[in-house]
């Protein structure tokens, strides 16, 4: 049986095992959006339903970020009208929604991915090229 880890125990102690990368899935364009797809570095280690809900939320919350709306529009108009000085007193649409997928990420990561050994990466710590899933080493395998 695989032995349950925290989050901050995985940071501080942990060997990192291996590394898996999630690419960008550019079949419907340039919008930042991943592959759903569970790689098989991960098939043992976590539910590929559990796996896809978390993409497919991410995906869904970068879609939020970059739709542009009247909340936007005002923004730009804003940002014109005050030399982009606007932005130092007010968070964008884009910034929140960052926020809220930071949070998420650290959601996913304490209550369902560190305790399976694995560790999500904020794709914007990558340039929004990839998610980073990292392994740990299943220290219960080795005693």
């Amino acid at each position: 049986m695989a032995e349950t880890h925290s989050l901050q125990d995985m940071r501080q102690q942990a060997t990192v095992a291996s590394k898996v990368f999630i690419q960008r899935d550019y079949t419907q364009g340039t919008m930042c959006q991943f592959q759903t797809k569970l790689p098989s570095d991960l098939e043992a280690r976590i539910d590929k339903q559990q796996f896809e809900e978390t993409v497919r939320t991410l995906n869904n919350l970068y879609a939020e970020a970059e739709k542009i709306g009247s909340q936007s529009f005002i923004e730009g108009c804003l940002a014109c009208l005050t030399a982009y000085t606007v932005f130092l007193c007010m968070e964008t649409h884009y910034e929140k929604v960052l926020k809220k997928i930071a949070k998420f990420i650290q959601e996913q990561n304490d209550k369902i991915y560190a305790p399976r050994g694995l560790l999500l990466t904020d794709p914007i710590e990558r340039g929004l090229r990839v998610i980073e899933v990292t392994i740990f080493e299943d220290r219960s395998l080795t005693r």
